[in-house]
């Protein structure tokens, strides 16, 4: 039979490029808008709050212009907003876009995002107030690291993908668990509650991680140069924020809440020392967050991964996204 009778394979309904931080999405997803109509929908949960624009690495105003963005800007720092939240925001606005005849483009680095996308997320159990006040309570008085430990016990899968002080998190899963009896875990990829939508996923991974590390250390550099510190004290004198709040444990967000929290007067300039205490712990930070970032990509089998640190990297983005 000659291969042109071969019917070709249906479009995706989506492209993703995911990748750990600072491994040059927003470069590729540009590059890209200025070849073909793309609209970019975020697949971040830090670019979801407003104010919250020089720690995040939000899209300038020029790039924003150079394509449609969606998902950013859409919640105070006071509000949550989940992975069911973003499946459902994120079907729509695919649907939408495909109608307007331009490409989807899913940009960013929150993996259960993607991954809620594309293999579907149960229905998650409600939150408890009750058994979030006994987290908390037994956090005070043993430390998170040792309700980490209890996690791994019960949910190695999710243990496994978050930092020992992660305390948001862990409590969440443990939140689950306790009143469920099921891990977090099991509710990815089962699909009952939200189905999955399918799609390509192409992403950004280092062969060397000094490449990483460089890069990282260069744009937290250059966010401290802008002003960082000065973003976090803006959100702390709005007076309702505080810094367990999703939002203000996003990372560089919480190094500069604490290291604003050590001075006697949260209002004067950060002292030498204090700055540097904030570099290293901003870097570090950000470094762990890359790292669990790539852990989420090892688990896509799926994915189809580029050479961010690659000389061409640029060109092979385009090239499997032509």
């Amino acid at each position: 039979m000659p291969a042109s009778s071969h019917p070709s394979p249906p479009d995706p309904a989506w492209i993703g490029l995911a990748g750990p931080t600072a491994s040059g999405k927003t470069a590729a997803a540009l590059a890209l808008a200025a070849r073909r109509p793309v609209e970019i929908v975020s697949v971040d949960s830090a670019l979801v709050y407003r104010g919250m624009d020089i720690g995040t690495a939000k899209p300038s105003a020029a790039e924003r212009a150079a394509a449609p963005h969606h998902l950013i800007d859409i919640r105070d720092p006071r509000e949550a907003y989940s992975a069911a939240e973003f499946v459902a925001d994120a079907t729509r606005l695919v649907g939408e876009i495909r109608a307007r005849g331009a490409l989807a483009l899913l940009v960013g680095g929150t993996m259960l995002y993607f991954k809620a996308l594309m293999d579907g997320l149960d229905a998650m159990p409600q939150a408890d107030p009750a058994v979030r006040a006994a987290l908390d309570a037994e956090a005070a008085a043993r430390g998170w690291p040792a309700l980490h430990a209890e996690l791994a016990a019960v949910d190695p899968a999710t243990a496994a993908r978050l930092a020992p002080h992660d305390a948001q998190r862990i409590q969440r899963a443990l939140e689950v668990w306790r009143t469920s009896g099921r891990p977090l875990s099991s509710f990815h990829g089962r699909g009952r509650g939200y189905a999955g939508l399918p799609g390509r996923l192409v992403s950004l991974e280092p062969q060397d991680r000094a490449w990483l590390h460089a890069r990282i250390a260069e744009r937290f550099d250059a966010m401290l140069a802008a002003g960082l510190v000065d973003e976090v004290r803006a959100l702390r004198a709005r007076g309702d924020l505080q810094a367990d709040l999703p939002s203000m444990r996003c990372v560089g967000y919480r190094q500069a809440w604490m290291a604003l929290d050590a001075l006697p007067d949260p209002q004067a300039p950060l002292p030498p020392a204090a700055l540097a205490r904030l570099r290293e712990q901003g870097i570090a930070a950000t470094r762990q967050l890359a790292k669990r970032q790539l852990t989420w990509l090892r688990a896509m089998p799926a994915r189809e991964v580029v050479a961010c640190d690659a000389p061409d990297a640029l060109a092979r983005v385009l090239e499997k996204l032509a």
